[in-house]
């Protein structure tokens, strides 16, 4: 069993560099973060990910769908107040409010997921991964660099707005919302009854519990170990395993064949090590980690596949292998020290950002989880003064 960290940058303010732990110089991570950030928010036509638009605007590029996504946009705002570029995180905002804020009809107050580069919308439909990241990251750039008058740069106005909608709408026969009000379970989407184990960021919602509307505080709470309960119920007992789609009681929903282990569930790992970061981890989600560790340790990156949670492997090719990579290491942070801890950060830093078409969802993963293993991605709190 796993030794639990029973504290975190939330209750000690200290955050964890597991990479200079493991020996690597402040020198060198320094420069990794920039480097990785350059790469994908520059110029590189290999790597970058980050494309301005006209006024005043910027967007993620999904680069293997050629769409503009939730996921990625929020992403990027997330990276962006982590890494002290409100320039960035002003331009997606703008981009973000211009083209995806759904204003009317029973998705009003939501974000719709995919929108073409031009701002052509995809869909009218919200996916709820983006929310949650848009409402965090809103709230961290209130904190960190104070809100504006001007909308919508009244930042945490519009995150407690954004909360709001996705606990009470149909309240009022409005529509739907992105948490399932009885058992405090965040959707897939808004209409259905049933989740997706990587959307659940318990550490999220701890925070959410203390700057949303204060009536709302305590279903943030019951959110937050809502989830950490589910994350045990989800992943597999003996590989750590998270089905992509799975019911409300933990089990694969395989109905449209997501019910195994492939690209979504890679994030599981990274939200694990996350958690820990900041709260510090319990040691069922530290075993999870351990177990997920241990279930890639004996797995050529080369050779990665769709897996059933139970850890049987299928034909198909994992899709995105550097994001896996990247996320496993990040679950170092959940785990106990061992060899299969050392070893998955070892090979994340041996692993360069991806190029080509689909270098978009594993560069995201990558920043993301480099910024969690380094000690710099931060909760940033209410100024004082």
């Amino acid at each position: 069993m796993a030794k639990a960290n029973r504290q975190g940058a939330f209750h000690n303010g200290q955050y964890r560099n597991l990479l200079q732990e493991y020996g690597y110089s402040e020198l060198d991570i320094d420069a990794r973060i920039l480097e990785c950030w350059q790469q994908l928010f520059g110029d590189s036509p290999d790597t970058r990910i980050y494309y301005e638009a006209d006024d005043n605007m910027g967007y993620m590029l999904d680069t293997g769908n050629l769409d503009v996504r939730t996921e990625g946009m929020s992403y990027g705002m997330m990276m962006a107040v982590q890494m002290d570029r409100q320039d960035i995180f002003d331009r997606l905002w703008r981009w973000t409010m211009a083209y995806m804020f759904i204003e009317q009809g029973p998705n009003a107050g939501y974000f719709a997921w995919s929108c073409q580069p031009d701002g052509t919308r995809n869909s009218d439909g919200p996916a709820p991964d983006g929310e949650e990241f848009f409402a965090l990251a809103l709230l961290f750039a209130s904190h960190r660099w104070g809100d504006r008058a001007e909308a919508p740069f009244n930042y945490s106005k519009r995150a407690r707005r954004l909360l709001h909608a996705c606990i009470h709408k149909g309240e009022n026969n409005d529509g739907f919302p992105m948490w399932n009000p009885t058992n405090k379970l965040i959707k897939f989407i808004p209409n259905c009854e049933f989740t997706d184990p990587s959307y659940h960021l318990p550490h999220f919602y701890a925070l959410f519990a203390l700057w949303s509307d204060p009536k709302d505080q305590s279903f943030w709470m019951e959110a937050a170990l809502a989830s950490r309960q589910y994350l045990v119920a989800s992943c597999h007992p003996a590989t750590g395993l998270a089905p992509e789609y799975a019911y409300y009681d933990g089990t694969p929903n395989n109905e449209r064949g997501f019910g195994h282990f492939y690209s979504d569930s890679y994030r599981v790992a990274a939200n694990l090590g996350v958690d820990s970061l900041w709260f510090g981890t319990e040691p069922p989600l530290a075993d999870i980690a351990e177990r997920i560790l241990t279930f890639f340790s004996d797995k050529n990156p080369a050779d990665y596949r769709r897996y059933s949670i139970a850890g049987e492997p299928f034909e198909e090719q994992a899709l995105h292998p550097v994001g896996l990579i990247a996320t496993n290491a990040a679950a170092a942070l959940a785990a106990s020290d061992s060899e299969h801890a050392r070893q998955a950060v070892e090979l994340f830093w041996q692993t360069p950002l991806r190029t080509g078409e689909r270098r978009y969802y594993d560069n995201c993963l990558y920043l993301l989880s480099l910024l969690a293993l380094s000690g710099r991605y931060r909760i940033w709190h209410p100024q004082r003064g």
